[in-house]
């Protein structure tokens, strides 16, 4: 689906706009001084705020700001789920509380500890399978591999099963403009995951699936329905989320050298790095609904208007961060919001953070020097999640 250009960046921004996807830091620069609360009518309306402080207060601000429409693209058509929540993360107080706590001991730091060996296991096979060729899609071959076979051990589904959920999440996330694309896959994920809950009533297994089918709340089981949104959830959240920051960490030592140098160099700045790297090159924007009227740096908006938290802007903002558009692997004081603000930061941030570090260090400790091929063309997506889709390098 292709749309009309920009005409005005404030009052028409379109965040598909493909010269956007590709470099949108100057876009959110000119909109800071000029209008800090951008408008547009594409792709169902929305605000867009791009300064730190006003993303953040709408993400702490419940009781004005609904999070039962996520979706940073709006096609108008019908849900392609009825019925079906993606719990937390489309839940407002107080049904979000319980509903985060029965999934978060799955992403603690002790799990997340317990995943790391299978996680670095899979990153040297991956690695293993380019080496000898001199060449590889950083991106293709090597980010997008990793976060859904991590996934695939969590929920208990067989690895073998990791290209077809990558299809899946990315005509989810990636054609979500296209309904002809994104339903079919949305479905696909729910029949599969329909399924499955059906097999672990008979054999459950350790696995997320089998935990939230024997999980209560305040007494009774949490509904199939419930469970059925929380897998879907961790299927597509954790997937083309992590993929795109390990991608675009990835990107960034490809194209910057002496960052690459440094961190082999000094390997006890890989945690700094992480943060930066994150802040950078945060993927990720979500939606919410304003509930009631109300007004976000002055600018009015009205009950069932939809308001774009744009947390990558937020983390470019010069009022927070010192040289906010570049990357300063040892920077001291990061108060990024790559993981989101407020009751809905991201509950799988300790397994994100893991997967990149894994993914960077493995990668360099056998290819510590890698550059873009000569004439290679990088692919980007964007939309709900930013990131490179094609990274050629080459090597050796």
């Amino acid at each position: 689906m292709t749309t009309a250009p920009v005409s005005d960046w404030k009052t028409d921004f379109d965040v598909l706009d493909p010269g956007y996807v590709i470099d949108p830091y100057a876009v959110w620069n000119e909109l800071r001084t000029e209008c800090p609360v951008a408008r547009s009518e594409r792709w169902g309306g929305a605000w867009m705020p791009v300064r730190y402080n006003d993303i953040t207060a709408v993400a702490h601000d419940v009781e004005h700001f609904s999070s039962r429409e996520v979706g940073v693209i709006n096609t108008g058509t019908e849900d392609p789920l009825p019925g079906v929540h993606l719990p937390p993360i489309d839940m407002d107080p107080p049904d979000h509380g319980w509903a985060r706590r029965l999934i978060l001991p799955w992403f603690s730091h002790t799990r997340v500890e317990s995943y790391e060996p299978l996680t670095r296991d899979l990153c040297k096979r991956l690695v293993a399978a380019v080496i000898e060729t001199g060449q590889a899609d950083l991106a293709g071959d090597y980010a997008q591999q990793i976060p859904v076979r991590v996934i695939s051990w969590i929920l208990g589904v067989p690895e073998e099963l990791a290209p077809t959920f990558t299809g899946w999440v990315r005509d989810v996330l990636e054609f979500g403009h296209e309904p002809e694309r994104s339903t079919p896959a949305w479905q696909a994920i729910a029949m599969y995951f329909f399924n499955a809950i059906e097999e672990r009533k008979v054999a459950p297994g350790d696995d997320l699936i089998s935990d939230l089918l024997h999980a209560t709340v305040e007494g009774q089981p949490v509904p199939d329905a419930h469970v059925l949104g929380s897998i879907a959830l961790a299927l597509v959240a954790g997937v083309d989320t992590t993929w795109s920051a390990i991608g675009s960490a990835m990107w960034h030592l490809a194209t910057h050298p002496a960052d690459c140098e440094r961190l082999i160099a000094e390997p006890d700045l890989m945690p700094t790095a992480i943060e930066e790297l994150l802040r950078a090159y945060s993927p990720v924007t979500m939606a919410r609904v304003v509930e009631s009227d109300t007004e976000v740096a002055g600018c009015p908006m009205k009950a069932g208007d939809r308001v774009l938290m744009n947390f990558p802007a937020a983390n470019r903002d010069p009022e927070i961060f010192d040289r906010a558009d570049e990357v300063v692997l040892d920077r001291q004081v990061n108060r990024h919001v790559a993981f989101g603000s407020g009751i809905h930061r991201c509950a799988g941030s300790n397994l994100a953070r893991m997967e990149l570090r894994v993914a960077i260090e493995t990668w360099l400790a056998s290819i510590p020097v890698f550059h873009l091929a000569d004439g290679a063309t990088v692919t980007w997506a964007g939309g709900q999640v930013r990131g490179p889709r094609s990274v050629p390098v080459t090597f050796g």
